[in-house]
């Protein structure tokens, strides 16, 4: 195995993680811990719309089960990025820590920049149906396109 091989088994690696910890998220926590009237009860107690908690149930549930199949994964996580930006801000005043009493800002933070990190390094191996590749990234016999 050669670099070009364990890089895109990292990034294969990368986005089948971040795809199941959507899906956690989602269906487990917010589906069946919190129920979704639960989950949107939270989202109005910070000043959201209930139906958002909905939307946001949606999105990370497909969202995830996209990047573990490996389904336009560049750009799926670079539209769940601002969902996670959202966990950060929800988070902030809870503190640092995620331990910490109704969880803490560092790890949606952490996890809203493995999603940016997903979008630059694309979909990895074995994906159903690949990304189209970023505009500013390819390039014809050395010129930027």
């Amino acid at each position: 195995m050669d670099q070009d091989d364990l890089n895109a088994t990292a990034i294969f690696l990368l986005r089948v993680a971040l795809g199941t910890m959507f899906i956690a998220h989602s269906l487990w926590l917010k589906l069946f811990i919190f129920t979704l009237a639960g989950t949107a009860s939270f989202f109005v107690s910070i000043g959201l719309p209930g139906s958002f908690a909905y939307v946001v149930f949606t999105a990370e549930a497909v969202g995830g089960i996209l990047l573990v199949l490996g389904v336009q994964a560049r750009w799926v996580a670079l539209m769940l990025a601002p969902i996670l930006a959202g966990a950060t801000w929800a988070h902030w005043g809870n503190g640092w820590m995620f331990g910490y009493e109704n969880g803490g800002w560092e790890y949606p933070a952490y996890l809203t920049l493995l999603a940016i990190v997903q979008f630059m390094l694309g979909d990895g191996r074995w994906a159903l149906v690949r990304s189209r590749p970023l505009p500013v990234l390819s390039s014809n016999n050395g010129a930027v396109t």
